[in-house]
């Protein structure tokens, strides 16, 4: 049966329609931003670090990507902290691998923060770790922002599990510099993109291992950036990164080298910075 043009149009929109609505349908590509500002930890710098607030402050100030790290307890939930232990940043000291989730919810994570800014409980309530399925359907409200997920152990096939049971994957990335843990991301989710995070390295061995493998990206430590190493990974078809720069003079320098991206506890004064670059 040929259909009129009419009708033809209409079915065409409420094909459209439908796929826009199906279940897991996330936002388009493009409707995320592109600044080149991941939110290391979140907006650590302003928020403790790797807790809801921090996240959501990323989001809020407009980052493109938030980052944070994830560990496994000893019951099994992924749950986003930095440390093997709490004692950097909480007001107990406890193993997450080997303690539950309940426990590890009675630890203040904001301890630390609170006695580096000199701040009061109540300026500064107690904050709890997140679990890593709290900041991805935190993610998820928006279509601005993703998270780029750093495993900490070896738990890349629940993260890329949980990440598909929520339909997720539009949202996330992950980085790391361990290779096993980066290759099984693209194993599992080819399409996911990963952030390999190399130190002062060879860089020509960097890029022949990760064109093998299909990463976006590799992210040098501010130290070791070079604009020829730029390049090499620009020629090699990726992007470039930094990590981690707080302060605006190496922000700036970071920019001048053509470094595409940059890893920083401050994600509103690199944001300001390259506004003010624009006009």
């Amino acid at each position: 049966m040929i259909l009129p043009r009419r009708q033809l149009a209409c079915f065409a929109l409420a094909s459209l329609l439908l796929a826009a609505n199906a279940p897991g349908a996330g936002p388009a590509a493009d409707s995320f931003l592109n600044n080149g500002v991941t939110a290391h930890r979140g907006n650590s710098g302003e928020h403790p670090e790797n807790t809801m607030p921090a996240f959501q402050s990323g989001i809020e100030v407009g980052a493109d990507w938030i980052e944070l790290d994830v560990f496994r307890t000893k019951d099994g939930k992924l749950v986003v902290i930095h440390d093997r232990t709490t004692e950097r940043v909480g007001d107990r000291n406890l193993t997450v691998a080997d303690s539950p989730y309940e426990q590890l919810l009675t630890v203040d994570v904001a301890a630390d923060f609170r006695r580096r800014h000199g701040k009061s409980l109540e300026a500064l309530p107690k904050h709890t770790i997140p679990l890593l399925e709290d900041v991805l359907r935190l993610a998820m409200t928006q279509d601005k922002t993703r998270v780029s997920i750093q495993p900490k152990t070896d738990c890349v096939a629940d993260a890329i599990g949980l990440v598909k049971q929520l339909g997720a994957e539009r949202w996330v990335g992950f980085n790391d510099g361990n290779l096993q843990f980066m290759a099984e991301v693209k194993r599992l989710a080819p399409g996911i993109p990963v952030f390999w995070d190399r130190g002062d390295s060879d860089v020509d061995e960097d890029v022949r291992i990760a064109v093998r493998h299909g990463f976006e990206s590799l992210v040098l430590h501010h130290s070791a950036v070079a604009k020829e190493k730029i390049e090499r990974i620009h020629g090699a078809g990726m992007d470039a990164g930094a990590w981690t720069v707080n302060d605006e003079a190496t922000m700036a320098r970071m920019l001048d080298l053509g470094i595409d991206r940059i890893y920083t506890d401050y994600p509103r004064r690199l944001l300001a910075l390259k506004r003010k670059r624009r006009e």
